[in-house]
């Protein structure tokens, strides 16, 4: 795939995110505070919801949080670029190999690209991929547990021990959040339809697949 030749700003998907934490965040936590793995919600936090009260904030949260940004492949339409939602968070496709960063000038301004579906994302740190986060069990995020999610949000380790999370995911704002806003996320994206698309791991900035640590 070939990648677009000017900079996505890789925090087109942080401001929602960090309007979001803000509301959450206790009063006397100074701004830009990454919360302490293993937190938990602070007084004041939502109470707990569950069935489809859960599921429906935390669709609310993915839409506010701009999770369709990167997750979500785009098709042209009459007004360019737009969300392909018949592949609703499925992520990188599968069927669209990326094998090595883009080569970029060292003396350009210019250093991070992203693919057209704004699913993949090179830079220093080589390539990263949007996960698939439907509920698919084998390629998606079915089988993760509330633990598992919280973890990787508090931690930026896939599924909490693997791993690290690359950007653009801005993991750490939203593992500010309570651990019931998570939960809802959580909830609402095992809700969604199963897409089987597996997404690759990333690669390294040599273009060798980032393998979880041993």
């Amino acid at each position: 795939m070939r990648f677009v030749s000017r900079t996505f700003v890789l925090l087109a998907c942080v401001p929602a995110a960090v309007v979001i934490s803000a509301c959450n965040r206790p009063a006397s936590e100074p701004p830009g505070t990454n919360a302490v793995p293993g937190a938990t919600a602070a007084a004041g936090a939502p109470a707990p919801l569950t069935g489809q009260a859960q599921i429906d904030r935390g669709k609310m949260l993915v839409i506010g949080g701009g999770c369709h940004d990167c997750h979500t492949p785009k098709k042209i339409g009459p007004n360019g670029p737009e969300f392909d939602y018949d592949r609703a968070l499925s992520g990188q496709p599968e069927g669209e190999k990326i094998t090595a960063p883009f080569k970029n000038d060292p003396k350009s301004p210019w250093q991070v690209h992203a693919s057209g579906n704004l699913t993949a994302w090179t830079g220093a740190w080589g390539v990263s991929f949007a996960a698939n986060i439907t509920g698919d069990m084998n390629t998606g995020i079915g089988i993760w547990t509330e633990k598992m999610f919280i973890d990787a949000m508090r931690t930026g380790k896939h599924m909490g021990t693997s791993r690290q999370i690359l950007p653009p995911m801005p993991w750490n704002f939203y593992g500010q959040l309570p651990d019931e806003d998570l939960k809802a996320i959580l909830a609402y994206l095992k809700s969604t339809t199963p897409i089987a698309n597996r997404v690759p791991v990333p690669l390294g900035p040599d273009g060798k697949p980032i393998e979880a640590p041993q």
